[in-house]
Parts: structure tokens; C-alpha cells; sequence
């Protein structure tokens, strides 16, 4: 379990292709502080730690991931959203995210407005994933508040300090970001098509 606050970015030093699985070498200053088996999202994407070397570790992606998520466009050097699961007691200062990616989105616009960024994203409606107004949504990990909610797009309004700690920074129109929709909003749409399509 996250909350979508950002803990560190961490940079990617090696990727590997193992059979239809990809082992992906982070260099991190959380590093130190990580165990083998524990989990950590990358850019909202948790994925379970296999070796520590120092100030780098090791995490293993399978083909499920690959498939639904921006992993397999990342490049060495690439920056990447880093967010350790939360204590049991901790103040959940974002929303719940479980670092299930549920399908990719494109950003369509980013511009500068008033001090803050707001960038525009669009996706797949056809996998009946939602936002509205006002709700939440995780953004490559991020945990953010939806702003003009449409049926395959909305948009979000970042600050600076989220820009300058998070890649926000690198993030430009036609870049592909790993979406996780509110998970109360998604048991909610499930049960509402459940209950229509049994009348």
C-alpha cells in the first residue's frame, strides 16, 4: 500500500532483458535504507527489490507489467518517482494507491499557469477506468486531485515543489505515463455495472 507522495527520484543505471522479463538497476539515495523482497513503486509501479549494492538496487519486471504499463519505454539515465510502502500508522497525507498500474495515459498538454503547471492527460476509455471532478488519481506514481474530468481525459494542476521533486519536470506532450485510478472509485463502477446488468 503508497499515498502517492514522492519520496525520492531515483535514476535508472541498467536494464536487462531476461527471457520476456526486464531486471531494471536503480541508483537511489533511499538505497541504503532498502531490504531484498521489500516493495517500492516506481513511478507508481511497485515492483519487489531482488539485490542492494550500495546506493543501487535491483528490481525485476515480468510481462504482465510490461504490457500494461511505460516500463518498457524507460532508458538508462531516465529519472524515475520512487515511494516506499507506507507504515501501518502512517499519516496518509495522498490517497490509497496500490501500485497497480491500471493502463497508460498520454499527456496531450502541459503549460505554465500562474506559478503552477497543469498538464492535460488522455486515455483509453474503452478499459472502463474514470475520473471526476475533484477525486484522485496517481500520475507515474504521483498522487494528484482530477481537474476538468472527461470521459477519456482530465486534467491536473501541479505545484512547485512537486515539479521540481518528482520527473513532472520531464514530462511533455506526447510522453506516456502509468495511470492507477482511485481504487474506491473503481469498486464503485464495478459494483454499479453489476447491479445494471442484473436488472
Amino acid at each position: 500500500m503508497f499515498t502517492g507522495i514522492i519520496e525520492s527520484l531515483g535514476r535508472i543505471e541498467k536494464i536487462e532483458k531476461l527471457s520476456g522479463n526486464l531486471q531494471i538497476t536503480i541508483n537511489s539515495s533511499i538505497t541504503p535504507e532498502l531490504k531484498i523482497d521489500q516493495s517500492v513503486a516506481h513511478n507508481g509501479i511497485c515492483l519487489t527489490v531482488v539485490a542492494v549494492n550500495d546506493y543501487s538496487y535491483v528490481v525485476t519486471a515480468i510481462d504482465e507489467t510490461i504490457q500494461k504499463t511505460n516500463i518498457g519505454n524507460w532508458k538508462t539515465g531516465d529519472p524515475v518517482n520512487l515511494e516506499r510502502a507506507m507504515k501501518l500508522g502512517d499519516r496518509l497525507d495522498g490517497h490509497i494507491v496500490q501500485g497497480h498500474v491500471d493502463q497508460i495515459g498520454t499527456c496531450r498538454k502541459a503549460h505554465t499557469a500562474n506559478g503552477s503547471w497543469e498538464y492535460t492527460f488522455e486515455y483509453n476509455k474503452d478499459l472502463n477506468n474514470l475520473t471526476i471532478e475533484k477525486g484522485s488519481i496517481t500520475v507515474n506514481g504521483v498522487s494528484l486531485t482530477v481537474v476538468n474530468s472527461k470521459e477519456n481525459e482530465f486534467s491536473v494542476a501541479i505545484i512547485p515543489y512537486t515539479f521540481e521533486h518528482t520527473n513532472f519536470k520531464n514530462i511533455e506532450p506526447g510522453s506516456i505515463v502509468n495511470l492507477e485510478f482511485d481504487v474506491i472509485g473503481k469498486y464503485v463502477s464495478k459494483l454499479y455495472k453489476q447491479k445494471s446488468t442484473s436488472k
